[in-house]
């Protein structure tokens, strides 16, 4: 049986490429879910997902269950992103940075998983931002660019803190914002 099987409208149906388009379709919906929350707010429709990324209501639902399992996914992207740049030569100032970018356009994104902290799904993240920190405070102390007086439960703090502002800020806002918090940690931590 084709898969390519003419449409009622005399069109031809795109091949089924079966489960070898499911890390492209996965892929796709974490980018068109950035764009439509960022657009729309994390109220828009699962349908609007679906549409953006070009694929089919029924593939969205089998990647993504709901809301909170498609925010966990960008921010498993966002924390891996964040040990990719922070490497061996990253440094606390480098991590507020970066995540003051990343919260400013993901602001919907934070308002759900707030909403949902207590979910099973963003445990994991936790603990793999959490052995991010402790690494970088234990290299920036080394190194003395910060203060002794810092410790990691600090900086994860100032990343909360940071990233709740900037979902709460009117996004005409968010820069001007992200740039005093980071004044404000950076003369704090040293």
């Amino acid at each position: 049986m084709s898969t390519d099987s003419p449409r009622p409208d005399g069109g031809r149906r795109a091949p089924n490429r079966g489960p070898a388009a499911a890390a492209g379709n996965r892929r796709a919906l974490i980018a068109a879910a950035r764009e439509i929350f960022a657009e729309e707010g994390p109220d828009t429709p699962f349908s609007a997902i679906a549409k953006r990324a070009g694929v089919g209501q029924g593939t969205l639902y089998r990647h993504f269950r709901d809301r909170v399992a498609l925010a966990v996914a960008v921010f498993e992207e966002n924390v891996g992103a964040l040990e990719d740049a922070m490497g061996d030569d990253g440094t606390i100032a480098g991590l507020l940075d970066r995540v003051a970018s990343q919260a400013t356009v993901s602001t919907a994104f934070i308002r759900l998983l707030s909403a949902e902290h207590r979910d099973p799904r963003a445990g994991g993240l936790g603990e793999r931002f959490d052995a991010l920190v402790v690494r970088l405070v234990e290299r920036d102390r080394a190194a003395g660019r910060i203060g002794d007086h810092v410790e990691p439960v600090d900086v994860e703090l100032a990343v909360s803190m940071l990233a709740h502002e900037l979902a709460s800020t009117p996004e005409a806002g968010r820069a001007e914002a992200a740039q005093r918090a980071l004044r404000l940690f950076g003369r704090a931590f040293s």
